[in-house]
């Protein structure tokens, strides 16, 4: 066992520094940074404009205002905008786990070395979230910084559930982005195919309302943005938990498989 997580422990160490030492992980945490600036700023000003048109007109009809949970619509408005930049920006990051080991050919030295296909799976599947999260400390910050001046304050849990829900989606299409990377040594296909899979787990809340009936509830269900709006809406519910974690494990599974069958090639 012991063996085991030295092994874990050795596939992580190597892929956190080649993140960090990756000037094209720079960009992309550049740009995702860029974005969710952008986003928020721009939500934050339309909110404010909003809310002071509404104490307004409130206002001219002689009535209190009304109570408004303004930091609630910042939160979810903002984080529903970011689910979609995480849409565009995880396979760009899951592109290059195996599919660069595949392009220098360093993937036949994992494939026949004494580590087992699961410890190099999650390695790999722990060093990019590692880096991932690298990416949303700096924006859960400016979050907390403007969300500590409402009033009444903002609950904690609420705030760490959304972000929670944030990275258990970014954890499933990472995953299984890993598990495309793993079929093609070039980069670009991986990102691309990652992306319409994920685009389709993402959309499948639509498609299952089109189809309705049972089959409609179980594609309904499969839908990522189902499971993540739970979350941004402060409901902490076991089967999204569940599903996640399902998508997390099939990922991880699928790439041990990929690496075993390489491995047989091989041999």
């Amino acid at each position: 066992m012991s063996l085991i997580f030295s092994n874990l422990f050795a596939i992580y160490k190597k892929e956190i520094q080649g993140y960090f030492l990756s000037p094209l992980a720079y960009v992309i945490a550049g740009i995702f940074w860029l974005i969710c600036g952008i986003f928020f700023v721009v939500i934050l000003q339309n909110l404010l404009d909003q809310l002071a048109q509404f104490d307004s007109q409130q206002a001219q009809l002689g009535g209190p205002p009304s109570p408004i949970d303004a930091a609630s619509l910042l939160l979810q408005n903002f984080l529903g905008s970011i689910g979609i930049v995480v849409l565009v920006v995880m396979p760009m990051l899951s592109m290059g786990l195996y599919a660069e080991e595949r392009k220098r050919g360093t993937l036949e030295l994992l494939a026949t070395c004494p580590v087992t296909n699961w410890a190099v799976a999650l390695g790999k599947l722990l060093g990019v979230l590692t880096f991932f999260l690298g990416m949303l400390l700096p924006i859960m910050l400016y979050e907390a910084i403007v969300l500590s001046v409402t009033e009444p304050p903002f609950p904690p849990v609420l705030f760490l559930l959304s972000h929670l829900g944030l990275f258990l989606m970014a954890a499933s299409i990472l995953s299984l982005g890993m598990f495309i990377s793993s079929l093609t040594d070039s980069t670009l296909l991986s990102a691309i195919f990652t992306f319409v899979l994920v685009l389709i787990l993402w959309i499948f809340q639509g498609i299952g309302s089109t189809a309705g009936g049972n089959l409609g509830d179980i594609i309904s269900h499969l839908s990522l943005l189902k499971h993540y709006d739970n979350f941004i809406n402060g409901v902490l519910d076991s089967s999204s938990v569940i599903l996640f974690l399902t998508y997390i494990l099939t990922g991880i599974f699928l790439t041990a498989q990929s690496i075993e069958t390489f491995r047989f090639q091989r041999n």
